[in-house]
């Protein structure tokens, strides 16, 4: 196909995950609209819709909704999930089936709408865009094409459990700073025996776990730097100054050291996270906003007892930052589908947003969705994520959006960290530093070919 070819060549896949372009803005929960029009007219479509899904955890969701679609409508919907961490190369690998190409996918950023633009049916003024309740999170092309629109928005931190906390003797409310984060972390699991619970679950770097720190955490360090530069990150910046790589080194020495899961056993992964943080022998669960819905309340936790907080580091003022609000999750339609399966597609589409049972499961997976007749969220953490900004907390934008070449880039992040963990030495660390930092720069000219 077209450009398909030049593109696996150039190795500059970038999508999703993948970024040179990131959007600023808070977390807030999708009101509702009175108009139930389109959920209440079934759609006609003779087409078919195959959703290559970028969302791992909400797959399950998914396959429901296309069977209720499947069953309103009689119109096939096939979804696909890719594994965590493919997009990229499934995508490729599915936009090359012609026909059988996916009609529905993610472009997560300016890049990716720059390297996948050609596939991108325009959606201005289409009825999917004209149920969007913001457009913070579109995405064009350089010719003003809107490759791609946001289907959720979210937050990600630390996620604490606040009855641990409490019985180890700290108010909920008593971590707002690197210095309070690190004395209550070293002194539980100082004292873990004894509580019956440690400080944080387990930081595994096989490829399921392991972009929370790698695109997540480290957004840390980037947004900082965004902070200092003369002007926000519009574009990839060519390199980075790594000043505040020492700040992400403390939290990611705290978090290795003080677990549940010692450090080098951390390279294969297989710890499970989350169910160490669900069965309360963690404190400490450094995801996101989606895990409300993806495991922890269907794991019987009680909103009121969890609270999310910052990436805390030690940077001077860090007491002023909020989460990190931003998506990665954007749909666009294939271009080169059929006209009856982009129709297919586009009815799909509208119907998962305003029609209230399908708005609601969906909803239930992705946290919130920017859509006029979603229904409203009842996620706690984005309801956390609007305290902090309420409290005129900054919101730590994702700056990890622009990170080049991103397979490749993370992969080196991952074996330099797995050394680290094996032997955190000094001169090891100093290896993660050039996998960050060189390798940012390394990675940017790969991906400008």
């Amino acid at each position: 196909m077209k450009k398909l070819i030049a593109m696996l060549l150039a190795l500059v896949m970038v999508l999703g995950l993948v970024a040179c372009g990131a959007q600023d803005t808070p977390a807030t929960d999708a009101p509702k609209s009175d108009d139930t029009t389109a959920a209440t007219n079934a759609p006609k479509a003779t087409g078919k819709v195959y959703w290559l899904n970028f969302k791992p955890e909400s797959d399950e969701a998914l396959q429901e909704l296309a069977a209720m679609y499947k069953e309103e409508t009689g119109v096939e919907v096939k979804v696909v999930t890719a594994a965590s961490g493919t997009y990229n190369e499934t995508l490729t690998a599915e936009m090359d089936k012609g026909a059988n190409a996916p009609t529905m996918f993610v472009v997560g950023n300016a890049a990716a709408a720059e390297t996948w633009g050609e596939y991108c049916l325009d959606l201005t003024g289409t009825p999917i865009a004209n149920e969007l309740n913001t457009d913070a999170y579109n995405l064009y092309d350089e010719d003003g094409k809107l490759c791609s629109i946001g289907y959720c928005f979210e937050c990600y931190g630390i996620i604490v459990n606040t009855a641990l906390l409490e019985k180890a003797g700290y108010a909920r409310d008593y971590i707002t700073n690197f210095a309070t984060l690190k004395e209550v972390a070293e002194d539980v699991h100082a004292r873990a025996a004894e509580l019956g619970f440690d400080a944080f679950a387990a930081a595994d770097m096989d490829a399921s776990s392991s972009w929370r720190f790698t695109g997540h955490m480290i957004n840390m360090e980037y947004y900082y730097e965004s902070v200092d530069a003369p002007e926000k990150w519009e574009v990839c910046p060519a390199e980075l100054t790594g000043k505040y790589m020492d700040n992400f080194r403390n939290l990611y020495d705290l978090m290795i050291n003080n677990s549940l899961t010692p450090a080098a056993e951390l390279a294969n992964g297989g710890h499970d996270a989350q169910n160490q943080f669900i069965s309360g022998k963690a404190m400490f669960y450094p995801q996101g906003s989606w895990e409300w819905g993806n495991g922890l309340e269907p794991g019987g936790m009680k909103a009121e007892d969890l609270t999310m907080i910052p990436y805390y580091g030690g940077v001077a003022g860090e007491e002023n930052t909020g989460l990190n609000n931003g998506t990665e999750n954007c749909w666009a339609i294939n271009s080169e589908a059929s006209e009856e399966d982009q129709k297919a597609t586009m009815d799909f589409m509208v119907w998962l947003v305003t029609n209230p049972e399908a708005s609601a499961k969906a909803v239930a997976s992705f946290g919130a969705m920017p859509y006029k007749s979603a229904v409203t969220s009842t996620n706690p953490f984005l309801a956390i994520s609007n305290d902090y900004a309420a409290a005129g907390k900054a919101n730590m934008w994702w700056a990890t959006n622009y990170q080049p070449n991103v397979d490749a880039y993370r992969a080196a992040v991952v074996s330099a960290l797995n050394t680290y963990n094996a032997d955190p030495t000094d001169a090891n660390w100093e290896q993660v530093e050039t996998a960050f930092i060189a390798g940012w720069a390394v990675q940017y000219q790969a991906a400008k070919g």
